[in-house]
């Protein structure tokens, strides 16, 4: 646990890091990216950490990660990548420096490292976790093995590397239909997400798949009647829904799609008002960039992706602390259900 008190004096003894309105004018390009949700009061206040950062990165060949549930002030003020789990695990092995900030939860870091055992993967905050990457073991894996003998485990990148390991291959909510659908057997194991695992199953009827009882805290808590409810009150409102979410949910949407879907298709449509169905921070992303487009809610914070804040970063970098480290045992077999994701995604794309 980071002593808060101990970090901030440590801080401020190097960098100056009271609000200052004058360089958040000085910052203006950056805050431009952010000002429809990012006041530029509130932008005084993160200017002096954005600029620390920034300078830092440079110092120690470092670059940030950042996924697209982070808040705006780091998505638009530090990110070097942003993307959701599949556009930055693809991301972590292309970079070239030797220090990768990431900005996310817990599981992000290790497939970074995983991918990169060779460089300093920093996590700004080690108890960054995620409800749903813990609902889950290797021992569960071999569970449902042993349940349903022969079928291929696909596993969430939402879990531990323990779990990757014990996978034959992982997935993201983007490419986690065309996965399942390329895998050589009738039945196939999904975990740990039980609602992704009934969407797939619903794009792919060809296969039957099984799945692990677990969810996300964020998008379980969404419910038919919450869209139907703002259907009623917003005539013409278009509904996006993250696939973690109950199929039910899913149903009453007009598109399901990982967060990189999602930006996709309201970039592509942009329309009037739209109610992404998933976490916060989503809309709050690219919100400036649709001026034209009303968000509205409801949407759900996730606790741990919260966790993350311009002051953790900056304290991880000015002390190169919080470097994430896999067991090379476990690393070696995790790295190869990833990568199968990966090339395999590659593939089928071209």
């Amino acid at each position: 646990m980071l002593d808060v008190t101990a970090m901030r004096d440590e801080l401020r003894a190097h960098y100056d890091l009271a609000p200052s309105m004058e360089l958040a004018r000085a910052m203006a390009d950056t805050h431009a990216r952010m000002d429809r949700v990012v006041t530029m009061l509130d932008w005084a206040v993160h200017a002096p950490y954005v600029a620390a950062i920034n300078r830092l990165k440079r110092e120690r060949n470092a670059v940030v990660l950042a996924h697209n549930y982070m808040p705006p002030q780091i998505y638009h003020g530090i990110a070097d990548f942003v993307g959701d789990s599949l556009q930055l695990a693809i991301r972590a092995t292309e970079v070239e420096a030797q220090v990768i900030v990431q900005c996310g939860v817990h599981f992000m870091a290790e497939t970074s490292k995983i991918l990169n055992p060779a460089k300093t993967v920093l996590m700004p905050d080690m108890d960054a976790g995620c409800s749903l990457a813990e609902s889950i073991t290797a021992e569960g894996i071999a569970q449902m093995r042993s349940q349903y003998p022969g079928a291929p485990v696909v596993s969430y990148v939402n879990t531990t590397a323990e779990v990757k390991a014990a996978s034959d291959i992982c997935c993201t909510s983007a490419n986690a239909a065309q996965i399942v659908a390329a895998m050589d057997s009738d039945t196939v194991i999904m975990t740990p997400d039980k609602w992704l695992a009934q969407n797939v199953a619903k794009q792919v009827p060809q296969k039957r798949v099984v799945w692990w009882d677990g969810a996300c805290i964020v998008h379980e808590q969404f419910t038919p009647q919450d869209l139907r409810d703002f259907r009623s009150w917003h005539p013409g409102l278009k509904i996006i829904a993250h696939p973690e979410c109950p199929p039910a949910v899913v149903a009453e949407a007009d598109f399901s799609g990982s967060t990189s879907g999602i930006q996709a298709w309201v970039e592509r449509e942009r329309p009037e008002q739209v109610m992404l169905v998933t976490e916060c921070s989503m809309a709050a992303n690219i919100s400036d960039s649709l001026p034209e487009v009303e968000f509205l809610g409801p949407c759900n914070m996730c606790p741990y992706m919260q966790m993350i804040t311009l002051e953790k970063v900056l304290w991880s970098l000015h002390t190169m602390t919080g470097a994430v480290e896999v067991d090379p045992a476990v690393a070696e077999p995790a790295r190869r259900a990833v990568q199968r994701m990966i090339d395999l995604s590659r593939q089928l794309a071209a």
